[in-house]
């Protein structure tokens, strides 16, 4: 990943990084990664996660559909 600083404005580079990490999912990443998950528990977050979007897709056609 390259960041370039312009008229040493470090901190518009340092808002870009941070955008560009936090689209890339980085933040998440290291949030998951910080403490040790057994695989029970994997699995029910994505399964929930996959319930959430899903639920999300349906409210999403109902109301194009209307």
């Amino acid at each position: 990943m390259l960041i370039t600083v312009r008229d040493n404005n470090v901190d518009q580079a340092l808002r870009a990084l941070k955008k560009k990490l936090q689209r890339e999912g980085v933040y998440r990443e290291m949030k998951l990664r910080r403490h040790y998950e057994k695989p029970s528990e994997k699995r029910a977050r994505e399964h929930a996660a996959a319930v959430s979007r899903a639920r999300k897709a349906d409210r999403k056609r109902l109301e194009r559909d209307r």
